[in-house]
């Protein structure tokens, strides 16, 4: 699996507190072995973000992604629920 990070993802990861940053590191790891591991919370979002899943990094916090074929995901953004609006 490859992932690629979107310039909106890159930009939102900057401004995240560091311990945000270090569980996120945390967590793609996880993610790479098991995208639907239980301890990611792995989800479908709704509306118009349908197109969309988001996995749990610490709290609030979330990383959006989408699905591109087998071979690769995008991140999409990084943050707590309001980067669904």
């Amino acid at each position: 699996m490859i992932i690629r990070f979107t310039s909106k993802f890159r930009k939102a990861y900057k401004k995240m507190p560091k311990m945000v940053k270090i569980r996120a590191k945390e967590r793609e790891k996880i993610f790479r072995k098991n995208p639907f591991d239980a301890r990611l919370d792995t989800h479908k979002l709704h509306g118009k973000y349908k197109e969309y899943w988001a996995f749990t990094v610490v709290g609030q916090y979330r990383i959006m992604l989408a699905f591109s074929g087998k071979e690769f995901v995008d991140f999409i953004n990084i943050g707590t629920h309001d980067i669904h609006k």
